[in-house]
């Protein structure tokens, strides 16, 4: 049986497949916590830089010393962000940090040079139901897929790194395919859980969205294979009979989470109509071109900052032999390479 009840001032975000209320029941141990897992803690500091929520509903809430939090336990390595990971027991009394707008919680192990310490917290217990047992968000996670089957075309936008220009390019294709008159699914692919992203691109036209938080992960890192989340997800918003499913793949196609195993699935690659790739300078841009070679596979145009200047946008033309397209400057261009690498899409309507 559970051993008490709390009551939460702030809910994360990354918890909204559960659809919690403020009133919980926790118990006070685990000696085997998993990624996912549901954990109330008390807010012990602050953080001038990082010092937001995000809330189930999408909006943000200041973080405050003394506020009761609920967040999931979970695993970042963000380039630009904090590294933590799941602690391998949990306690009363722990002190844990919180590593994401989302609300993952775990065990801080290093941040980028522009941010302060990530805000330290207080475990309070872990959510669990009347009989005691810990809640997790992979209890609600949509059925597994290990194959795709018919699916409308896939525009995969991958990137060197995060803030590289990936989730602008896709709002942009999305808010220009769906003036086109195109019924556009989107999704997150990989990252770690926070809402933003796919509000976003719903907030540009897209009918259905979905990410990995849907499959029960709060990140991707270590989450090994991705082609099965990324099949469970495509297969979801099929179900809303779009004519293109945009996917981001958050973070770079190096790094902790995971995203280059989903380019191993052939299914995945054979249903991929063009893939975009986002990089923030001219050897980024070289590298994933490079890379994705490798594996034999060709990236149909970059864009991202690195093409924010024509200059940019010309070099890798004329020396990668690539498309460019700029999402701020020219998202008609943008689309219409991605509309004919699809084929028998509507001319887009122009942004003027």
């Amino acid at each position: 049986m559970a051993d008490t009840v709390i009551i939460a001032d702030k809910i994360g975000s990354a918890t909204s497949p559960l659809a919690l209320s403020r009133s919980l029941n926790v118990v006070g141990t685990s000696v085997a916590p998993r990624a996912g897992d549901v954990v109330a803690v008390r807010v012990l500091t602050d953080n001038a830089t990082y010092n937001m929520l995000e809330l189930p509903t999408g909006r943000l809430a200041k973080v405050n010393p003394g506020d009761v939090l609920v967040g999931v336990l979970g695993r970042r390595r963000a380039l630009k962000g904090f590294v933590g990971d799941v602690p391998a027991t949990i306690a009363v009394g722990d002190e844990l940090h919180l590593l994401n707008l989302g609300g993952v919680i775990g065990s801080c192990s290093g941040h980028h040079s522009s941010l302060n310490d990530a805000i330290k917290v207080e475990v309070i217990g872990l959510a669990c139901n009347d009989r005691g047992v810990i809640r997790n968000i992979a209890d609600v996670a949509l059925p597994r897929r290990d194959t795709l089957g018919a699916t409308a075309p896939l525009i995969v936008i991958a990137g060197a790194c995060m803030n590289s220009g990936k989730t602008y390019a896709a709002t942009e294709i999305i808010q220009l395919a769906t003036r086109a008159g195109l019924r556009v699914a989107a999704a997150k692919l990989s990252g770690i859980a926070c809402l933003r992203d796919t509000l976003n691109m719903a907030d540009h036209g897209a009918i259905a969205t979905a990410s990995f938080l849907d499959c029960g992960l709060p990140s991707t890192v270590d989450a090994g294979d991705l082609a099965p989340v990324a099949k469970t997800i495509i297969g979801r918003l099929n179900e809303s009979a779009p004519d293109l499913i945009v996917i981001e793949l958050g973070d770079g196609i190096l790094g902790g989470y995971s995203v280059e195993s989903v380019f191993e699935d052939s299914e995945f690659r054979d249903a991929t109509a063009a893939l975009i790739f986002c990089a923030s300078d001219y050897v980024g841009a070289w590298g994933g071109i490079e890379l994705f070679r490798r594996r034999g596979i060709a990236v149909d145009l970059i864009a991202g900052s690195v093409t924010d200047s024509k200059m940019g946008e010309d070099y890798i033309q004329n020396e990668f032999g690539v498309p460019a397209a700029n999402a701020r400057r020219n998202g008609t261009k943008l689309f219409e390479i991605v509309r004919a690498r699809v084929g028998s899409v509507p001319e887009a309507v122009a942004t003027g």
